[in-house]
């Protein structure tokens, strides 16, 4: 059965256009408290199948978010798994690396933080800003030490798309399914969310400066996305363009595309041999006793 999130899916090899996906869609509700009923029952089901997750023991699941500021990120984060163990679930936000980070390759410091077996690891951002912030913004190399800088900087750039794709093959070859959302939000619709922010006190603390240094290079931001989704959008690690002018609309495709993915790994509990069935019944005998 065709997957009905696929018309978001970034194929594998394709040519990704920002300009033929839509920030904005029909809605799969058609009022608030329908969108909290399909939400609430993605919650249920989300729970249901992390619960297989750990008793199987053989997957790990990464949901990797990347998108300009006021997209919804920590919002859909929040949302999609709040119904989801905390004991089975980590949560890693990556913003500007120590000088610790800066010592090591690109990929170190979210290596350290992948999930283990039976867990879900949520990158808000991760190791993509190496070919996003980073390229739009190249003086942020200098930081790095890097020897031998290549004289044409798309070199860089192709060659860490290909450490990202051999990371994602290994991890996939091991256990870990990848899931990769960039939730594409309107230039208009983030002047509006900044606005709302500086006009609603209790949503000031949400807006700085530098969000609007960074609205300056909107169309160089543009490029990298489309450039990092062309290059990296695998079939075992796909990325999805989830349109996000529409909050509660961009939950629920997220919360949709989570469960299809997990379902997909027919995740069951662990059958008991019959010499586990006897020791356990001996062990209820002496319970009863």
């Amino acid at each position: 059965m065709k997957s009905q999130f696929a018309r978001f899916r970034v194929r594998e090899g394709s040519r990704v256009d920002l300009a033929q996906y839509p920030t904005l869609t029909d809605p799969l509700y058609k009022s608030k408290g329908q969108y909290e009923k399909i939400l609430s029952r993605h919650i249920q089901e989300l729970s249901s199948q992390q619960y297989l997750l750990y008793a199987s023991n053989s997957h790990s699941l990464l949901l990797i978010f990347q998108a300009m500021d006021a997209a919804g990120k920590d919002g859909a984060i929040a949302h999609v798994m709040s119904g989801v163990n905390p004991q089975g679930c980590q949560v890693y936000s990556f913003k500007h690396p120590s000088p610790e980070e800066l010592e090591h390759d690109f990929l170190w410091r979210t290596s350290r933080c992948l999930p283990e077996r039976g867990r879900i690891g949520i990158f808000n951002r991760s190791y993509y800003e190496e070919v996003l912030i980073v390229r739009v913004h190249p003086e942020i190399l200098a930081a790095q030490g890097l020897p031998d800088l290549p004289k044409e900087k798309d070199t860089l750039w192709t060659n860490r798309f290909q450490s990202i794709i051999e990371l994602e093959k290994h991890l996939s070859r091991n256990g870990t399914r990848i899931i990769k959302f960039f939730l594409h939000l309107s230039e208009n619709e983030q002047k509006k969310r900044f606005v709302e922010r500086i006009d609603n006190p209790d949503k000031n603390w949400k807006f700085s400066a530098a969000d609007m240094a960074e609205r300056k290079f909107w169309n160089q931001y543009m490029h990298a996305y489309e450039e990092c989704l062309s290059h990296t959008s695998l079939d075992q690690a796909p990325w999805y363009v989830i349109p996000a002018d529409d909050k509660k609309n961009a939950r629920l495709f997220i919360s949709g595309i989570i469960l299809e993915t997990m379902k997909e790994l027919d995740m069951k509990i662990p059958a008991v041999g019959a010499d586990r069935v006897k020791e356990l019944k001996a062990i209820r005998k002496q319970l009863e006793s």
